[in-house]
């Protein structure tokens, strides 16, 4: 139950962060409104990265799952909040290539949580294996 939590989650919040530079792109080839889109949807993707540290501190504890996706979930929503932070100080020079960055890591993230390995539990740090 937790790995689905966690899967839809992470497509939620792939879906927000693939919206952003589409965005973006819209704004630059003359939609002016897209850029109040932009920043509301960025709300979302902070908001989203913050249900996804929930999500994998859910999978870990709960649903015995990997530990992996903790750490990748805490980053993201940091990345998320300094992503906005650059972009309402109009700082293109960190806010565009920390968008790539933002955007490979939920592509990727998404591929790791869907593949059939996540559903096997986590092995004991300690004791019998």
């Amino acid at each position: 139950m937790t790995l689905w939590l966690l899967r839809a989650v992470v497509t939620l919040f792939l879906l927000a962060v693939l919206a952003q530079p589409v965005l973006a792109g819209l704004y630059l080839s003359g939609e002016f409104d897209a850029l109040a889109v932009h920043g509301a949807i960025a709300g979302v993707v902070i908001l989203l990265a913050m249900v996804l540290v929930g999500a994998a501190l859910l999978f870990l504890t709960i649903g015995r799952g990997r530990f992996w996706p903790l750490p990748v979930a805490v980053a993201a929503f940091l990345a998320a909040g300094f992503q906005t932070g650059f972009g309402y100080a109009r700082q293109l020079g960190l806010h565009i290539p920390l968008g790539v960055v933002i955007v490979t890591t939920a592509v990727l993230l998404a591929v790791a949580v869907w593949r059939p390995a996540m559903r096997r539990p986590r092995r004991p740090l300690w004791g019998a294996r």
